[in-house]
């Protein structure tokens, strides 16, 4: 199915990378439903400035019965159902590495939270549109990941280890559900210069990674947001079950 053809959701899409994954789609001519959970005057300014092609729902998508909501209102929308699913959100946390919990203070309630957003979000959203995806013969699921968990330049325990476990989940979903002509796929930026989660990263970190990536330079979420619409096109109709990290060649795989 042609970008053009397709609904993507993209969950936590009014602000930081999932404003520009967000642009990226509308750019490419997709109808894109821009969920969010607080930002709601970002989510309809976002939506404004993108025009028809665009809707905002709110939803928490770690509560399955709003997330089957949002998918039922997409579609009463866009008089199709959603195609393409784009795991985005980020549930409360900041790249931080001053105020970040350490090993002797991280709680299991901290990995808890970031296992909810990351691998519960995801569950939900899969089984909300699985059936219409399966109907269909056609689905795409892009999962957002990070390049930490194989390069933890900053110990940040809960987030990095929630997305760890997302691969893990994505590699199973993949397998199960490509029999029906869904991939499912992750995209795993580094630190982004800048979104709203990475704002409180000190500039010596940002030059640490700098200094350190092939390419001399901070990865910016807009260079992340084209590689995930790339997944979801039909050049990526064989590509599933994989976790392409785009980082500047800081981690190589």
């Amino acid at each position: 199915m042609e970008l053009k053809d397709q609904v993507v959701l993209v969950t936590g899409g009014s602000r930081g990378l999932g404003s520009d994954i967000v642009r990226a789609f509308a750019r490419e001519g997709a109808k894109v439903v821009i969920n969010y959970l607080n930002s709601e005057e970002r989510a309809a300014q976002l939506q404004q400035s993108i025009g028809d092609q665009a809707v905002a729902i709110q939803a928490d998508v770690t509560n399955a019965e709003q997330v089957r909501d949002l998918f039922k209102r997409a579609e009463s929308h866009f008089g199709k159902p959603v195609t393409t699913i784009v795991n985005n959100a980020l549930v409360n946390f900041k790249f931080d590495p001053i105020a970040k919990k350490d090993a002797a203070s991280i709680e299991w309630a901290d990995y808890q939270a970031q296992l909810e957003g990351a691998v519960h979000g995801a569950l939900n959203t899969i089984q909300a549109g699985l059936g219409q995806m399966k109907q269909l013969g056609f689905g795409r699921v892009i999962n957002i990941g990070t390049n930490l968990f194989q390069n933890p330049v900053v110990a940040y325990h809960d987030y990095t280890t929630s997305k760890a476990a997302l691969l893990g989940f994505t590699r199973n979903m993949a397998n199960e559900l490509g029999q029906h002509g869904i991939t499912v796929n992750m995209v795993s930026g580094g630190l982004l210069k800048v979104t709203d989660a990475s704002s409180a990263t000190s500039e010596e970190v940002f030059k640490i990674i700098e200094s350190s990536t092939p390419l001399r330079r901070v990865t910016d979420p807009t260079e992340v947001a084209d590689t995930i619409v790339f997944f979801a096109s039909p050049w990526a109709r064989a590509v599933t079950g994989q976790n392409l990290v785009v980082d500047g060649g800081l981690v190589m795989n």
